[in-house]
C-alpha cells in the first residue's frame, strides 16, 4: 500500500509541508510514554501494552490524524514496528482511503479462526508500518468485539512479536458500543478531545465508560498557544477531517 502523501494532507490526515518537523516532534512527546508501557524489557510493561486504541468522545475530534501520525513516528523507531487497525467498522475511513475496501480485514479475522493475521495484513511503502483494514462489515460487531475469540485474537498478536505495536482505530465511544467493548480488549486508550469544540461533559462521559484502572492518555487536539515546553500530547491546527468520511 502506498503512503501518498498529498492524497493524506487532501484528506486532512497529514499536516501542511511546513510544520511537519513541529508535528513529529509533537508525536515523539506522545508516542515515548505509550512505547514505555509497552515496553517488554521493563518491568512495568503494561498486559497487552503494545495494544493502543485511540477514540474519542463523539465524531470530528481528529481521532483518525491520531492514528495515522502517531504510526507513522512509532514507524520510525529503530525497535517498534507498526500496525495500523481500522477498527471502526461501521466507518472504515481508513479502509477506504486506502482503497482496501474488497481486502479481508479485522472483522473477517474475528469471524473466521481459520484465518491468521499474517495473511491478512498488507505491507504499506513506509518501512516498519503495515495495514489491517476492517474487513467485511458486520451487525454483530459489538458481540464480536466482546468475544472470546477476539480476547484469544488480541493476546495473539500482543505475544507473537514483542517489538511490534499495534494501534486500533476506533469509533465514538459516545456513538457506538463497539468501542467500548474494544477498550476492553487493548492494554491502552489514547482519548482524543478537540480543544474549545468538545463538551467537558461529553469528556466525562467517555471516560466513564472506559475501565478506571485501564492505561488512558488524553490527546488535545487543533489547540493553539500551547508552551510544548509545558504540555504533554499537544499538537497544533491540524487533524481537520472533512465530514463526510469522519468516523
Amino acid at each position: 500500500i502506498e503512503f501518498d502523501q498529498s492524497q493524506l494532507r487532501a484528506n486532512g490526515l497529514l499536516a501542511p509541508g511546513a510544520d511537519e518537523r513541529r508535528l513529529a516532534e509533537q508525536y515523539r512527546a506522545i508516542k515515548r510514554p505509550l512505547l514505555g508501557n509497552a515496553d517488554p524489557s521493563l518491568r512495568s510493561v503494561l498486559p497487552l501494552g503494545n495494544l493502543i486504541m485511540v477514540a474519542s468522545a463523539m465524531s470530528g475530534e481528529g481521532k483518525t490524524f491520531t492514528c495515522v501520525n502517531l504510526c507513522l513516528s512509532i514507524a520510525r523507531e529503530r525497535d517498534w514496528s507498526v500496525v495500523l487497525v481500522d477498527a471502526d467498522c461501521s466507518k472504515p475511513q481508513l479502509t477506504r482511503l486506502f482503497s482496501a475496501e474488497n481486502e479481508a480485514g479485522f472483522m473477517d479475522l474475528l469471524r473466521e479462526p481459520a484465518l491468521s493475521f499474517d495473511d491478512l495484513v498488507m505491507p504499506t511503502d513506509i518501512p516498519g508500518l503495515s495495514l489491517l483494514p476492517a474487513g467485511v462489515q458486520d451487525a454483530d460487531t459489538s458481540e464480536l468485539f466482546a468475544s472470546r475469540r477476539m480476547s484469544e485474537l488480541c493476546l495473539e498478536l500482543s505475544s507473537a512479536d514483542v517489538g511490534r505495536v499495534f494501534v486500533f482505530d476506533s469509533s465514538p465511544l459516545l456513538l457506538t458500543t463497539e468501542a467500548i467493548e474494544l477498550a476492553s480488549q487493548v492494554g491502552q486508550v489514547v482519548l482524543v478531545v478537540r480543544a474549545d469544540s468538545t463538551p467537558q461533559h461529553s469528556v466525562l462521559d467517555a471516560l466513564e465508560k472506559l475501565d478506571p484502572e485501564k492505561a488512558t492518555n488524553c490527546v488535545l487536539n487543533q489547540a493553539s498557544g500551547v508552551d510544548l515546553s509545558e504540555s504533554y500530547g499537544y499538537y497544533g491546527d491540524y487533524g481537520d477531517v472533512p465530514p463526510a468520511p469522519e468516523s
